[in-house]
């Protein structure tokens, strides 16, 4: 579907009413911004509120810049780990908690991308953002700074066009600094000037990342030879087909029966010719390691992966907020599948296997466990 980041979800998520003022009136240049104090300043007490408040916004931010649920939730618990481990003086000292505290996490988000770079690659086949489950999902969801366990991501998680794996996918081709620009301005709407203080760059600096991050967006995007640009600054980025959510759950559904049947014909008739898909076993399962590209061979592949899994299920679930399927092997699950589509055809497969990465999704795959047929990718 045509997905714009507009008004709507994440701008909403970003901050209360009370933290705006604060938060576009004073800005610092370290760890303890906006440490002018004055009259009128919230109880201790209130202060907790705020602070504890901010977690889900904070957890949105973060998810989207690290495209991992658990690291976001890491990032998160240290930037609440710095907060409390201040003076009661420096804390009292600080405007606008919500403000430090998305600086701070924005920050260690930052620092963890690049260290992220490195580590990926060494990663064993293919990364693929860790899946967000939709409401009714969640199982045993993690932690975070306020020391509660939520039941639902919705708790924790704006289920919208930002957080597709689609969009996922494309901001992984980011560098660092024009991954946390795009998303701070472009996602949240937070303004070159606070963004700047963030990332140690001038504003303009900052301006010029966010317009290189478009082009990515729009050119992984765009058909190809459409030699396609971002729009102006401020305007709205399109992620994606102008497909519905009820289109693409029609298409999927179809895609599963395909598959249950073993109708490798129906399966290619459902792929778009140059479709590709990639899995993510991390090393800890089996997973094809390399993108199986072309409609048919996705197909055959996907056939003979069937015929060697007596016994799996296929489940029609939401992921991150789009119509998905996922794979349970003895009441395990063992794969999670999102699409994109090209017109009116499967584009893009992405099938996380990686146990690591599916906590979410099931109480019994522990970390390390193959729980499903070796080599399985869907």
């Amino acid at each position: 579907m045509s997905r714009r980041f507009d008004d709507t979800g994440p701008r909403n998520v970003r901050r209360g009413a009370e933290e705006t003022a604060a938060r576009q009136k004073n800005r610092g240049t370290d760890a303890t911004m906006n440490t002018s104090s004055g009259p009128g300043h919230d109880s201790s007490e209130q202060v907790l509120g705020v602070i504890t408040g901010e977690r889900r916004r904070l957890i949105n931010v973060a998810y989207r810049l690290l495209g991992s649920l658990t690291e976001a939730e890491d990032a998160v618990q240290e930037a609440y780990a710095r907060w409390y481990a201040m003076p009661r003086r420096q804390q009292e000292a600080v405007e606008s908690p919500g403000a430090w505290l998305t600086t701070v996490a924005s920050r260690i988000c930052l620092d963890l991308l690049g260290s992220a770079r490195v580590r990926r690659e060494r990663y064993v086949g293919q990364w693929i953002p860790e899946p967000v489950p939709g409401r009714g999902e969640w199982i045993g969801g993690p932690g975070g700074g306020t020391g509660t366990v939520p039941d639902d991501p919705a708790d924790l998680i704006t289920l919208d066009e930002s957080v597709s794996m689609a969009f996922l996918v494309v901001l992984e081709s980011m560098t660092p600094a024009e991954r946390v620009a795009f998303v701070l301005h472009d996602v949240f709407r937070y303004p070159f000037a606070e963004i700047a203080d963030i990332v140690g760059r001038t504003p303009a600096a900052c301006r010029q990342l966010a317009s290189s991050a478009r082009r990515r967006v729009s050119a992984a995007q765009a058909p190809p030879g459409t030699g396609a640009t971002s729009g102006a600054v401020g305007t709205s980025v399109t992620v994606g087909t102008s497909v519905t959510a009820a289109e693409q759950a029609g298409l999927v559904r179809h895609f599963k029966r395909a598959w249950e049947a073993r109708d490798i014909e129906a399966l290619v008739g459902l792929l778009d010719p140059d479709a590709a898909m990639v899995a993510d076993g991390g090393g800890l399962v089996g997973a094809v390691l390399r993108p199986v590209e072309g409609g048919r061979r996705i197909a055959q592949y996907l056939i003979h992966m069937a015929d060697k899994a007596p016994g799996l299920t296929l489940l029609e679930r939401p992921v991150n907020g789009r119509p998905g399927l996922v794979a349970q092997h003895t009441g395990v699950t063992v794969t999670v599948a999102a699409f994109d589509l090209t017109g009116d055809r499967i584009g893009r497969i992405w099938a996380v296997r990686n146990p690591e990465k599916l906590r979410a999704w099931t109480k019994n795959a522990g970390p390390g466990r193959d729980t499903g047929p070796a080599g399985l990718a869907l």
